[in-house]
């Protein structure tokens, strides 16, 4: 299975709280951290939720 690479980009100063909780469902929380999940339908589309706020690259196997 495929992986994808996430790094939070932008602060969640001023944004709902259903983002606030779908970065932290991601494992993410402030500026510049970096997570690693499956690429599933289900992590698609949290990281649709917030894509403005992250970053997303698919890693290399």
């Amino acid at each position: 299975m495929s992986r994808l690479v996430v790094r939070q980009v932008a602060s969640v100063i001023n944004r709902p709280n259903k983002q606030r909780l779908v970065l932290k469902g991601l494992g993410l929380g402030r500026i510049g951290k970096v997570v690693e999940v499956d690429d599933t339908p289900s992590f698609r589309g949290m990281i649709k939720q917030v894509i403005h706020l992250v970053q997303v690259e698919e890693k290399q196997s």
